[in-house]
């Protein structure tokens, strides 16, 4: 019986041994198929909705979305901009209709004070030769800073013609100074300036230059800013005949005689000996000087002289070297000097057949 009893005990032994091992198996398994399937189901979840938890969690915090940013101060629209700086104690007359004008017909403005600021020495000869006959009282300041002291000593002024573009203190600048003391609100100031594009006409309403003339100086839009605001007496207007304007029968290809001539005032001997002869003798060697700012890196200075240039050749009529000037003055700036080399052979060769022709009509 003992016998039987050990092999009995020992297969009980075995078999509960069998039976946990099968448990712990099958619990093992389970937990690993409780795994997988929670990895798969993340798996599957689709990406809309990982991306939305996501940006959920990188929501800022709700204090700072209701924060909203401090507003900008806008700037005051550029009418009120002017209406501050303008002339408060100017009159504006309604200009007639007219026909072509003549020097004679300035006349009518005799008594009107004048103060010219400009720096080019052949546009002063210019409006003095235009105005000087006409009983209109004229001084000249050669910048900016003297017509500002020019004033400071006498404000019996009506208008002031002044140029863009001076030494020491541009027209800009003077201008600026005029328009913000209050013992000059009867004088009208007027730009002097080739610049035309509707920028620059809003910069220079923006200093306080009321009126604009373009270089050179049309007669007829001349006309039209004096009897708008300078003294009129029309018991003195001019009743002579228009008289014809004597040309050479040559052609020029450089010079436009004619347009020349009547921004002289239709003045031939005037035109001849206040505007051809001094570019003559003043201006020859324009093409040296040009070679020597760009060779010394004087760009500024190199800037104010093509700018110079530029007013005296549409003066005299010579309107494609004025063209080309532009040109050349806007490319050089924008390059400093590296394009001038594509111009200054071609420029040299300009100047002098600009000059021959001068000569010729001399």
């Amino acid at each position: 019986m003992e016998d039987l009893l050990i092999p009995i005990i020992a297969g009980g032994v075995v078999l509960v041994g069998g039976i946990l091992f099968f448990v712990m198996k099958k619990k093992q398994n389970d937990n690993l198929d409780e795994l997988a399937t929670e990895a798969n189901t993340k798996k599957d979840v689709p990406q809309g909705t990982v991306k939305k938890k996501v940006e959920k969690v990188e929501e800022p915090p709700a204090e700072v979305q209701q924060v909203e940013p401090t507003p900008m101060v806008e700037e005051a629209p550029l009418e009120i901009k002017i209406a501050s700086i303008t002339a408060k104690n100017v009159t504006k007359r309604a200009v007639p209709a007219h026909g072509k004008i003549v020097k004679q017909d300035l006349a009518i403005f005799a008594g009107t004070k004048i103060l010219v600021a400009e720096d080019n020495m052949i546009n002063q000869k210019v409006i003095k030769g235009l105005l000087g006959d006409s009983g209109i009282e004229l001084t000249m300041a050669d910048d900016g800073q003297i017509a500002v002291d020019i004033l400071e000593k006498n404000s019996d002024f009506h208008i002031v013609l002044m140029d863009a573009h001076m030494p020491n203190i541009d027209g800009f600048e003077a201008t600026r100074i005029i328009r913000a003391n209050p013992n000059y609100e009867h004088i009208l100031v007027v730009a002097l300036s080739g610049d035309t594009a509707v920028d620059d006409i809003r910069k220079m309403r923006e200093a306080g230059m009321e009126e604009q003339l373009a270089k050179p100086l049309k007669m007829d839009a001349l006309y039209d800013i004096l009897y708008a605001y300078g003294v009129l007496n029309e018991a003195e207007s001019s009743q002579e005949p228009e008289q014809e304007v004597a040309v050479s029968d040559v052609k020029y290809v450089e010079l436009d005689i004619e347009q020349g001539i009547e921004t002289f005032g239709g003045d031939v001997d005037f035109y001849k000996e206040e505007g051809l002869t001094p570019f003559l003798e003043g201006y020859s060697d324009i093409a040296d000087r040009v070679d020597d700012l760009v060779m010394d890196e004087k760009f500024d200075e190199l800037n104010g002289l093509l700018h110079d240039v530029l007013g005296v050749a549409g003066s005299i009529g010579a309107l494609k070297l004025q063209a080309n000037t532009t040109t050349m003055k806007e490319s050089v700036k924008e390059t400093q000097g590296e394009s001038y080399g594509d111009f200054s052979d071609d420029y040299r060769e300009q100047i002098q057949r600009v000059m021959k022709e001068i000569k010729e009509f001399l």
